[in-house]
């Protein structure tokens, strides 16, 4: 795949760039070695301070940056801001947050006298160069939520972004810059996907974290395994929403809704499947096929715009095939189903769409649709609702409607997930630790847990 910036509104290739050479990507390794042996010993202190000015920065920034990432991936021009305003909060957060999460650690003093030291103190230390291969459907957030934890812990970032967003890639580095970090500590490598395994191989690189599709993830924990560094794994989900009988259906409905189709559909977290008790599904069903049919699709560069194109025109193809797929399996197509292909559209557009009577011999029950494509389950009670949301091979996150307590902490305990959102939709928030289980991945982001992922904790012995 090219590294370019191609408009998915029209189709319009405005930029290309060429992959880096070896020479060039071996002085960035370099670089990134010799950074860190200086840039691991600055203090908590001095870190926050960089890091409030990128957010700064971007801050000021919001504008520019957002037109850009609509520009490259598709994303409503309203969501763009948004995310970008996320990203400033999250290097708040962490440059406030990380030196307690990342404070000395005392064990309790029987533990210390039983092991016959005098004082035992584990520590938080920084691994290295840390490689993040990142994907196009948040091209800002992603990167963030890796690259603010890694920074505040004394690492350097190495950034392998996704080939269709080059411009925000660059950005991001220069956002860094900008705000005082040394040069080092931040650097987008313009190269391919084929480019990864030869970087991760590379000793100078610590460790690595991937989000993006199953195939990628898999590649990179095989050479991660093989050169036993550190992976951290959030790949794609199937997230279930289950409304149970006791659930405030409007209010459920409403939240579907914005729970498919945020980002035109293409997020990991995004709800796909809706699993709904039979007492409430034909009421359900009207309030959520009403809400889909209702979204503005259109230019994503229009304030009112809902649902963009999709990134790619491959992108669009494989959801149609999906879709496809399921209407020849027998599925029943509440609403869209075909590509939009118009005048006034003339980029990837594919139209919200709900589809009923799902079976598990349908690709859509076993693959990821990344789109604005729902699909539409019937569960007799609590026990099948868990189990159709269990028949998945990812296990990202998830969402419950009931206003059972009971019901609640069933689903709790019985959801194969990294995540229950009961009574609202997933979403990442900088103190939750995020991840999956299953082939959704492994390893969190985000939170204290997300910080220390990429730290040597180092157990340090006092003899008495």
């Amino acid at each position: 795949m090219p590294i370019a910036t191609v408009n998915p509104a029209n189709g319009e290739t405005l930029k290309t760039y060429e992959p880096m050479g070896e020479e060039e990507l071996e002085r960035r390794l370099q670089l990134a070695e010799a950074t860190f042996r200086t840039y691991r010993t600055t203090s908590f202190a001095e870190r926050a301070r960089l890091l409030t000015r990128a957010a700064e920065l971007l801050d000021e920034d919001q504008a520019d940056i957002a037109r850009t990432i609509t520009t490259e991936m598709g994303k409503p021009i309203v969501q763009a801001r948004a995310e970008a305003a996320k990203c400033a909060k999250a290097m708040r957060w962490y440059a406030e947050h990380a030196p307690g999460l990342l404070a000395d650690e005392e064990p309790a003093e029987a533990d210390v006298k039983d092991s016959g030291a005098s004082r035992v103190v584990v520590r938080y230390r920084p691994l290295g160069p840390v490689l993040a291969v990142m994907p196009w459907n948040f091209p800002l957030w992603q990167v963030v939520r890796f690259a603010a934890p890694a920074l505040m812990a004394g690492n350097v970032g190495l950034l392998k972004h996704a080939s269709n967003v080059p411009q925000t890639a660059l950005y991001l580095e220069e956002l860094f810059h900008r705000a005082g970090f040394p040069e080092g500590c931040f650097q987008t490598l313009l190269v391919g996907s084929a480019a990864v395994d030869e970087i991760l191989r590379d000793e100078r690189v610590k460790a690595a974290t991937l989000t993006g599709s199953e195939p990628a993830g898999r590649a990179v924990a095989a050479t991660a395994g093989e050169m036993i560094k550190k992976t951290v794994l959030e790949l794609g989900g199937s997230d279930p929403f289950v409304v149970m009988p006791s659930a405030d259906l409007d209010r459920a409905a409403e939240v579907a809704v914005n729970a498919r189709v945020q980002n035109t559909g293409q997020s990991c977290i995004a709800a796909k499947r809706f699993i709904v008790h039979s007492e409430v599904y034909d009421a359900f069903t009207e309030r959520f096929v009403d809400g889909m049919k209702a979204l503005k699709v259109g230019d994503p560069m229009d304030e009112a715009t809902q649902v963009g194109p999709l990134s790619s025109e491959r992108g669009r193809d494989d959801l149609e095939e999906l879709v496809d797929d399921a209407r020849r399996a027998g599925a029943t197509v509440l609403c869209g189903g075909h590509p939009l292909r118009r005048p006034e559209l003339p980029g990837w557009y594919y139209p919200p769409t709900v589809l009923a009577g799902i079976t598990r011999e349908m690709r859509i029950h076993r693959e990821e649709a990344f789109g604005p494509v729902a699909t539409l389950y019937r569960a007799a009670d609590l026990d099948e609702a868990v189990l159709i949301a269990n028949d998945s091979l990812f296990g990202l996150s998830s969402n419950v409607w009931t206003r059972d307590e009971a019901e609640a902490e069933r689903f709790a305990r019985d959801l194969a997930a990294g995540g229950v959102y009961v009574n609202g939709m997933t979403v990442s928030h900088p103190a939750f630790p995020f991840g999956g289980v299953k082939r959704s991945g492994y390893g969190r982001e985000l939170s204290g847990h997300g910080i220390r992922e990429f730290c040597n904790i180092t157990t340090v012995w006092h003899g008495a």
